[in-house]
């Protein structure tokens, strides 16, 4: 999957014309790319519709449109886009309550390195979490985590070929699976992955 470059943007004028229209384009993939998983974390899986949506919405909210200033916006969303061999997602961990939430995030430390993908007939394969930086304490984690999860060639090709997909956490403190992706985000997932060479 191509990473975005400022060709690929529109100015903020030209995107606040189009930006309802493209909001509800956006906001309908991204529902065929979100996955509860048990009561309190959802994964949003990202591609480069998603992020091109990210990086615009921010060029507006912030007034950005110094190229540099762009380019630099680019360089923090562009990891986040699959590479064609991989799925990458932001892990959020949902709480109301502000007290509930700071107790959870103390017992949930860790969780981002136990979620995982299984590729039916495969092992399970573990995220490689928050690249960019460490997210976490030691005495709690954050709400929001990003992850990659590397696929084999031959995981691609039973992906492409219609295998289904669970995904799961096996913290101590949260085990909750997904025993099967819902079709048409198994389906929006595949379309990430290029045919293995």
């Amino acid at each position: 999957m191509e990473k975005l470059t400022r060709d690929d943007l529109l100015p903020l004028e030209r995107y606040a014309e189009a930006r309802p229209r493209l909001r509800a384009e956006v906001m309908a993939h991204k529902r065929r790319r979100r996955v509860p998983v048990g009561p309190h974390v959802t994964l949003h899986f990202e591609d480069r519709l998603t992020m091109r949506y990210q990086v615009q919405e921010m060029l507006r909210a912030e007034r950005i449109f110094e190229p540099a200033e762009i380019e630099a916006e680019l360089a923090v969303y562009n990891p986040l886009i699959p590479d064609g061999h991989n799925w990458k997602a932001t892990l959020m961990i949902e709480f109301d309550d502000p007290a509930v939430r700071r107790r959870e995030l103390a017992r949930l430390v860790g969780i981002e390195d136990r979620v995982w993908v299984r590729v039916a007939g495969f092992p399970p394969v573990y995220a490689v979490a928050d690249e960019d930086l460490q997210r976490d304490t030691g005495e709690k984690t954050s709400a929001v985590h990003f992850l990659r999860f590397e696929l084999t060639p031959e995981m691609v090709r039973a992906v492409r070929a219609g295998a289904d997909v669970a995904l799961g956490i096996d913290h101590p403190a949260y085990r909750h699976a997904v025993e099967s992706l819902p079709e048409p985000v198994r389906a929006s997932l595949a379309e990430d992955l290029d045919p293995p060479a």
